[in-house]
């Protein structure tokens, strides 16, 4: 019973990272990127998604309830799974280790930028608009800070689509898990471009 518990609780783990987890990722990170285009266009990409109906119910639902659930079954797995290297390969194993910490980073990453723009937005503390990420990225520390944690969240997300693919079994073969590997190195570059230029824009204005 238990065995088949923790199969369940890996098989939502994992497909929670990618639906909806993964896809609100490039929801959000294309909404910032509104910003490369300028202060007006970010605020008006950010005001509408903002003004949705049912707004909460999405946050809750769509995001902050599996978010909750994979960040907890994840850390537990960081901490008691262990590589496999009789069914995977020594490149394989690094990649789980890096999916380990990078989950640990996203977490304290993702848990700081909720409490410094989402809770603080709700509390009346800070509004909305290009000028509240402008004001964070400008110094140095929380910069660098942004640039880990986001480089981070689009490894752990990208590298996690292999494992979802693997884990489902749409990937079975060594030269499809193959070409899901360069895939996923695919979208980690384009997803961090993404991210990266975007920091860039706020801290730099270029």
């Amino acid at each position: 019973m238990a065995g088949t518990r923790g199969y369940v609780n890996r098989r939502l783990h994992s497909l929670l990272g990618v639906i909806p987890i993964g896809i609100f990722l490039i929801q959000h990170l294309t909404v910032n990127y509104f910003a490369t285009r300028g202060p007006e266009a970010f605020n008006d990409a950010a005001h509408f998604m903002e003004s949705l109906p049912y707004r909460y119910v999405l946050e809750t639902f769509i995001i902050f309830l599996p978010l909750l659930f994979h960040s907890i079954y994840g850390v537990y797995i960081a901490f008691t799974a262990k590589s496999n290297l009789s069914n995977f390969g020594y490149f394989r194993n690094w990649m789980f280790m890096f999916q380990r910490i990078t989950g640990i980073i996203t977490l304290i990453f993702i848990a700081w930028h909720v409490w410094e723009t989402r809770i603080a937005i709700g509390f009346g503390w800070a509004e909305l608009n290009y000028q509240l990420m402008e004001s964070i990225l400008t110094e140095p520390f929380f910069f660098w800070f942004y640039v880990i944690g986001v480089v981070s969240t689009t490894f752990h997300f990208s590298n996690g689509l292999w494992s979802f693919f693997v884990s489902w079994g749409i990937t079975v073969s060594p030269r499809s898990q193959k070409i899901m590997t360069y895939a996923s190195i695919i979208v980690f570059v384009a997803i961090s471009y993404v991210g990266v230029r975007t920091l860039i824009q706020f801290a730099y204005g270029i």
